[in-house]
């Protein structure tokens, strides 16, 4: 008996059971989706920045900022040895804005995790926000963000990251990726299983952060382990649907790749680091949804593509085979049989993986009143279903070759 059909199904059916579970989730609170608390006291935050050659995007990020909230005690640029105008750049907005705190660093950091924590030194706010250089908070963001904050329990909350540049067709991709994600993340708040505040921005409680220690300064996602920490620490996450933030998406496919294979590593390091909560009773949701959701969304892909592969090569294999002993024999090399396809269980399931995702993808443009049939859409829908989502597992396959080597580079 093959196993294969069985693993198969297996497949279908976790890819299946995900999609259901989110549309669920969302016809059950579609009503508050977009429902933020209003802030019982006006909580003063320190913003931390840090910045390596942000020469052109660092001005833009600040004044953004400064829109953003009302009550902002300081602005703390962490600047990382930078070779460009950034240093000058800051110097010169701080005659305008006499909040911004500007560090020099004498020796590069190496990566933004100990930035982040060696700006968390400097704060004094209660409330730390975190911000990317390359990255643009919109008006009122914060405002909106922080009414969760009158909840004791909560340690993070999040919002939308949104892709600002969505000229070139690979921008265009991601832009409804990350639609995708801001939706699917706004609906593991419901269940308790937002697994990652990104570092576009994210608001964190200072007092949350201390008792993690800050963030994790060896890994390459120092914002998903910086959430799994607070999880495991007991703190409640939250996502903020009603505002965002603007972000600049990668123009290059190389780009773009070395990007996700830094966010694949530093996934394989938060899966070995916090292994042994999965399914812990102590650990709650952490170790009975969101370890296992992160491990299954992580490995399916490349389980997909293994299977892909085996089926691929078995049919190459078995048509070289048959054609040289039909030619042998004299036989015909193709009949009418061949040509004829016989529809199975597997083909129906695959073609409904198909349409509930794309389902899924248009109530995700309906509620984030993003226009589905504009007509570069039309292309860039099927091309992101099909293509581009089927590229992730090759990125899964160079992490894992990265981690076995010890290859953790930032860049």
């Amino acid at each position: 008996m093959e196993i294969l059909p069985f693993i198969y199904l297996g497949y279908m059916f976790i890819s299946l059971y995900f999609l259901s579970m989110f549309l669920i989730i969302y016809l059950k609170n579609r009503k508050t989706i977009f429902d933020y608390p209003k802030p019982k006291e006006h909580f003063p935050v320190s913003f931390i920045v840090p910045a390596y050659n942000e020469g052109d995007s660092i001005a833009d990020c600040i004044e953004h900022i400064f829109k953003s909230y009302d009550n902002i005690l300081e602005v703390i640029i962490i600047n990382d040895c930078s070779t460009d105008n950034t240093r000058q750049i800051v110097e010169k907005l701080k005659k305008k804005y006499p909040k911004i705190k500007l560090i020099n660093n004498k020796k590069n950091l190496g990566n933004a995790a100990k930035a982040q924590n060696l700006g968390l030194k400097y704060a004094k706010a209660d409330f730390v926000v975190v911000v990317d250089a390359d990255s643009f908070p919109i008006k009122n963001s914060i405002e909106k963000m922080i009414g969760f904050f009158n909840d004791k329990k909560v340690g993070a909350v999040t919002c939308p990251v949104i892709a600002r540049n969505t000229s070139g067709f690979i921008e265009k991709l991601q832009a409804i990726e990350y639609k995708m994600i801001s939706l699917t993340r706004k609906l593991l708040d419901y269940v308790d299983s937002i697994y990652v505040t990104p570092g576009p921005l994210a608001v964190y409680r200072k007092k949350a952060l201390l008792e993690i220690g800050g963030f994790d300064e060896n890994n390459m996602t120092q914002d998903i382990e910086a959430t799994w920490h607070l999880t495991f620490a007991g703190w409640d996450r939250r996502m903020c649907l009603a505002t965002h933030v603007l972000s600049k998406a990668p123009s290059k496919f190389k780009a773009w790749f070395i990007q996700r294979r830094r966010w694949n590593v530093g996934g394989l390091q938060c899966i070995a680091k916090y292994k042994k909560s999965l399914l812990d009773p102590k650990r709650g949701m952490l170790g009975f949804f969101i370890i296992p959701f992160f491990v299954l969304s992580t490995f399916l892909g490349l389980l997909g593509l293994s299977i892909f592969s085996y089926l691929a090569t078995r049919r190459i294999i078995s048509n070289f085979l048959r054609t040289k002993y039909s030619i042998i024999s004299g036989t015909p090399v193709l009949t009418a049989q061949d040509v004829f396809i016989t529809p199975s269980v597997l083909n129906y399931l695959g073609v409904a993986l198909l349409i509930l995702g794309f389902i899924f993808l248009l109530i995700v443009f309906a509620v984030l009143k993003e226009k589905v049939f504009r007509r570069d859409n039309l292309l860039n829908i099927p091309f992101y279903l099909i293509i581009y989502i089927a590229v992730y597992p090759f990125v899964m396959i160079s992490a894992l070759i990265h981690m076995v080597r010890g290859k953790r580079v930032w860049r």
